[in-house]
């Protein structure tokens, strides 16, 4: 038998599809789902990984000795490190409660344990136990094994842990390595066909990133976390890519900060050019406006000077026209950073961008997203691809002209690896085939490749200059001249601004001037997909990982918004780590270990030694850190303060504020005054922002609320306000107490304490009848009961329409409704119900809610 290892089920299947002579046997060993099919007469079978099946963590517990401080022992007994780095602090005598963390013993959670940490040894651990179970299972019965793992350092990690699982219980069996690019039958059965031997050098390095990122993330976020732990936000992160990105994005805030705005004037001029002689109301087609030819004025007096000059003008002479052409070269191919940066201009983040990618690929549309090649190698067939795209009815008329012109060439990119090609579309795709987004994304890399293989496109410039009483107004336009890719690229391409055909010499029609102070604009902030591409510039992570580091600031909420702001305590946390340790926050240093990095790739240096050479960084770091900690306390909490205010306290006066409740992790508004005030407000599910504006009938401040798949809301915090109330509906008779000969009707309500929907019995305590409603929504009583489990129905009309619904969860018909979705029936949150309007079937859970939640 021959074990195929996958990185992913879907992978699994996929090869099993693809190579088998027949359609592949879908099994399960365990709980593992597996493939078993045939290929020249021997069976195969494939198994899928979840990814990393083994995970790095700390394994020592730290002890004390009385004579040598804080000090690590090994599972054998054997302290750590051997000889103490002479950055290390001698701790005094400190005896406390052990508390446990991330595997972890530690004597004392305090910050005298921390540069320890940096040295404690690192164990591969069980991730997936049961997928492990079940590769162990397949292993003992193989005859030989081939990784197919995605062909990336990561990949090559998590083929070789698998490895190391398989020899453990079959130490003889013969591996190999298939490496491909795209799902489809010629790749696969060329990989399979030209199998080679496991990186050794190629994991190593993809192990060395998981334990420097460990061992820095480790023992920064506890350094911080210690520092300040209290109130809202309390996760304080950092890390080795992390932290210098951020600081990119406070550097360009700080930047807009420091910015001093200049006033200037702007003075356009009205034109008509259909108008030969005297003035006319600008209103015709050929009416346009124009600048001033000096573009601003930096004094007021000046601008008033020329708006005097041209004052009663009725007729403006052409003084010159300048016409001008430019070629516009066909864009390079898509690798990840670009792909990333083009889809964040189209409204995908990143992070989004990357999952549908992956999807994309598994499915068999794309190539592999995770490239930083940019040259197409020779042995892609670039007219076989046009063909297979060229059955979409979008891109057919345009694929048909490529083919025409014969032998097809290419841009070529800067960057040119070995490994992938650039990301190209493997096979065609139409709106009809894909989800909305999905499509979005598979349009961009399918136009993309047309455009690499296109000509230049030629625009067209023209200058104009008006003279008008001496002083001259310039209008300028463009003309796409000749399309070339751009006629299947459009990306990026601005609209045709074609001027009115004019002559040297002619005089047109003034319609006066209008003159507009202005002020100099800041340096922009960085948009998600501009971050992208900067931090490939300056080395910091990786094309697998940069859109997962920007991904994790915004969930600790260091930053905000896109284009991207940084958050009151996203810049507390840089500018703390850059006053103290500034070369966590530099870009240099993580920029030489990934350096280092692609050495242990190459064979040139050692996992050992690079992970060595960083945890020395590391506590050179974290010495400069520890002397300052009441400093960088002080400024995280004034920080957090800051971004945790949403107003006064009505009772004492002090700041209200966003906090986390530390037993059930959920959001309140509470007064910072406490425990000496009491005052709280409970929190609407949602992202909560606050707002400047006081709510205009009570006074109290407001926040924004953004609840999953709908609208923000300006709600006031005060559940008692009149914003707040909702009249209590009464949507029928309870069948509990009716079934029991008694007669209750059923209330639909809305707690103020805790801002949830309700529909309760008016007898509540005797019968405990009771069904939760979606958080949003108008509500209407129907007069109808579900014919399944005698509950009202009722109607709750949302943003996305009316939605009728029983609120039962326990109703019977909930089977029914399973059902009715695999038939394409639409069907109700909380058990059943029919859609009041014609939506799919998955539109009747998207109403926020308990009742909503539940269901999904």
């Amino acid at each position: 038998m021959k074990l195929v290892v996958t990185e992913k089920n879907d992978a699994a299947q996929k090869i099993a599809d693809l190579l088998g002579a027949k359609k592949p046997k879908a099994d399960k060993v365990y709980s593992t789902p597996v493939y078993r099919f045939e290929v020249d007469g021997e069976e195969w079978v494939t198994i899928g990984l979840r990814g990393h099946i083994l995970e790095p963590d700390f394994t020592p517990a730290m002890v004390y000795k009385k004579r040598g401080g804080w000090q690590g022992v090994t599972e054998e007994g054997e302290t750590y490190p051997a000889e103490l780095p002479d950055v290390l602090p001698k701790p005094p005598f400190k005896k406390k409660k052990p508390f446990t963390e991330d595997g972890v013993e530690l004597k004392s959670w305090k910050m005298d344990a921390l540069p320890y940490l940096v040295y404690a040894p690192i164990k591969k651990l069980p991730k997936e136990k049961e997928i492990i179970r079940s590769l162990k299972n397949l292993a003992k019965k193989a005859d030989s094994v081939v990784i197919a793992t995605d062909f990336d350092r990561e990949g090559e990690l998590i083929g070789s842990d698998a490895l190391s699982c398989i020899r453990e219980v079959n130490p003889k069996a013969p591996v190999s390595r298939a490496r491909y690019s795209a799902f489809t039958k010629e790749e696969i059965a060329h990989a399979f066909g030209n199998l080679v031997a496991v990186d050794d050098n190629l994991a190593s390095a993809g192990a060395s990133r998981q334990d420097i990122d460990l061992i820095w993330g480790a023992v920064l976020t506890r350094y911080l976390t210690l520092v300040k732990f209290a109130g809202y936000g309390n996760v304080r992160s950092s890390g080795r890519v992390q932290t210098p990105t951020l600081a990119l994005i406070v550097a360009r805030e700080r930047e807009r900060l420091a910015f001093k705005p200049e006033d200037y004037w702007v003075i356009k001029g009205a034109f008509d050019a259909d108008a030969r002689t005297g003035p006319t109301s600008g209103e015709g087609p050929g009416a346009f406006e124009a600048p001033h030819a000096t573009a601003r004025f930096k004094k007021e007096a000046e601008a008033a000077a020329a708006m005097a000059r041209v004052e009663g003008a009725a007729s403006a002479t052409v003084s010159s026209i300048e016409k001008r052409k430019r070629t516009v070269a066909p864009p390079a191919p898509f690798n990840t950073t670009s792909l990333m940066a083009a889809a964040s201009a189209e409204g995908l983040s990143p992070a989004r961008t990357m999952r549908i990618a992956e999807s994309l690929y598994m499915d068999g549309y794309i190539s592999y997203p995770r490239v930083d090649n940019t040259v197409y190698p020779s042995s892609l067939d670039l007219a076989e691809t046009v063909r297979a795209i060229s059955g979409n009815p979008a891109y057919a008329p345009y694929c048909k002209e490529l083919l025409a012109k014969g032998k097809l060439t290419a841009t070529r990119g800067k960057k040119e690896t070995t490994d992938h090609p650039p990301i190209y579309p493997t096979a065609k795709a139409t709106p009809d085939d894909l989800a909305p987004a999905d499509y979005k994304l598979y349009n961009l890399v399918a136009r993309r490749f047309l455009a690499t293989l296109s000509e230049a496109a030629v625009v067209e410039g023209t200058k104009v200059s008006l003279d008008v009483n001496g002083e001259l107004f310039v209008a300028k336009g463009d003309v796409l001249v000749k399309p070339g890719f751009r006629a299947i690229y459009p990306y990026g391409l601005k609209k045709d601004e074609q001027l009115p055909a004019l002559s040297e010499g002619a005089r047109i029609a003034f319609n006066g001037a209008a003159c507009a102070k202005k002020q100099t604009e800041p340096p922009a902030r960085y948009s998600q997909g501009k971050l992208i591409q900067e931090m490939e510039k300056l080395g910091l992570g990786t094309k697998s990982t940069r859109h997962a580091i920007i991904e994790r600031l915004y969930t600790v909420k260091y930053i905000q918004n896109d284009p991207i702001e940084p958050s009151q305590l996203g810049m507390a946390v840089c500018d703390a780590l850059d006053k103290f340790a500034p070369h966590i926050t530099h870009p240099e240093m993580t920029a030489e270990l990934e350096e280092e990095m692609d050495n242990i790739a190459e064979g040139r240096t050692t996992k050992d030694a690079v992970v060595s050479t960083s945890r020395n960084l590391l506590a050179e770091q974290l010495a400069s850190l520890l002397p300052h900690s009441e400093e960088v306390k002080d400024a995280l909490a004034d920080a957090v303060a800051a971004d945790a205010y949403v107003g006064p306290c009505p009772k004492c006066g002090k700041d209200l504020q966003l906090r986390a409740s530390q037993k059930t992790r959920g959001m309140f508004i509470g007064c910072a005054g406490w425990p000496d005030c009491d005052v709280t407000y409970p929190l609407p599910k949602g992202k909560v922002e606050a707002v400047p504006e006081k709510c205009p009938v009570c006074g109290m401040p407001q926040v924004k609320v953004t609840a999953f798949r709908s609208k923000p809301r300006t709600v006031c915090i005060d559940p008692n306000c009149a914003t707040n109330k909702e009249p209590d509906v009464v949507v029928g008779e309870c069948p509990a107490c009716k079934a029991a000969g008694k007669k209750a009707s059923l209330v639909a309500q809305k707690n103020p304490r805790t801002l949830k929907r309700f529909i309760h019995c008016e007898n509540y305590d005797e019968c405990g009848t009771g069904y939760p409603l979606p958080q949003y929504g108008k509500l209407e009583a129907t007069g109808e009961v579900c014919e399944h489990c005698g509950a009202p129905i009722v109607v709750v009309t949302t943003a996305r329409g009316p939605w009728r619904l029983c609120p039962n969860f326990d109703c019977p018909g909930k089977e029914q409704d399973g059902e009715g979705k695999a038939g394409g029936k639409a069907p109700a949150r909380g058990g059943r119900a029919a859609s009041t309007k014609k939506a799919p079937a998955k539109g009747a859970r998207k109403a926020s809610g308990k009742a909503a939640s539940r269901k999904s």
